[in-house]
């Protein structure tokens, strides 16, 4: 790991165990953003913290945690491409997996629920050693909210994290700013495939595969909405009582 890495094992060993002092007040921060549509700039920001939760937080703080994870609205992002394709650029990590997918760690990627003229996505996150979903998310919208929720609900659900390789596609999702600096924050190494090739990533585009053959192939659909209650009921399947086969 520390080849791939060109990393010390004194410096891999000091960065599994650094934690990040922002990143319970950026959660904060985040859902405030989010609750005003992605719409409010730090000074609205520290003003609804203060109102809504009674926590006074200077707003230098915020204004600095919100750079530091790229908090800011959209219309604003589109008006810095350049700035957006350096930070794409330089998100975009080695792949660390190297289809060795029989060790420690998580396989990530967002999948299509198609029903008739209908979609919805789903993003999960797949446990290699013990084949099971770590979190998952259903949505209508295929945006960085998506990824970033089944990111923390993961992360709330392990205990140590710390060196753990987290493996997706090049998607635009994986490679912001926001993604990087969470993983970082909580010691996940960030892995990455090729552009182009999914093989890369396999086991997660097979689980997808199997879900969806069990799912929307082997049922009598009636709308969106029931085909994803189905992908509920069949992950919760697939966790607790789907046999599997040996890797």
């Amino acid at each position: 790991m520390c080849e791939v890495l060109e990393i010390t094992i004194g410096n891999y060993y000091k960065y599994r165990s650094k934690t990040d002092q922002d990143y319970q007040d950026y959660l904060v921060i985040k859902q405030v953003f989010d609750d005003s549509k992605k719409t409010y700039g730090y000074r609205r920001i520290t003003v609804e913290i203060r109102d809504k939760t009674g926590k006074i937080m200077n707003h230098k703080r915020v204004l600095r945690i919100t750079k530091k994870y790229d908090i800011q609205a959209n219309y604003i992002r589109a008006n810095n491409p350049k700035k957006n394709a350096s930070y794409l650029k330089e998100n975009v990590k080695t792949d660390l997996i190297r289809r060795d997918f029989n060790q420690r760690g998580w396989v990530t990627d967002v999948t299509y629920l198609i029903w008739g003229n209908r979609r919805a996505y789903l993003s999960s996150i797949l446990d290699l050693e013990l084949r099971t979903v770590v979190a998952y998310k259903i949505s209508f919208r295929n945006d960085n909210k998506l990824v970033m929720d089944t990111l923390n609900e993961a992360i709330s659900k392990t205990k140590d994290l710390n060196g753990l390789v987290l493996h997706s596609d090049q998607g635009s999702q994986y490679v912001s700013t926001e993604y990087r600096i969470i993983c970082e924050s909580n010691g996940i190494l960030i892995s990455m495939s090729r552009r182009g090739t999914p093989l890369d990533n396999a086991v997660i585009e097979s689980y997808h595969s199997l879900l969806k053959k069990e799912t929307l192939y082997n049922n009598d659909i009636k709308s969106l909405e029931e085909y994803i209650q189905l992908v509920h009921e069949w992950i919760n399947f697939y966790n607790t009582t789907r046999r599997k086969l040996k890797k």
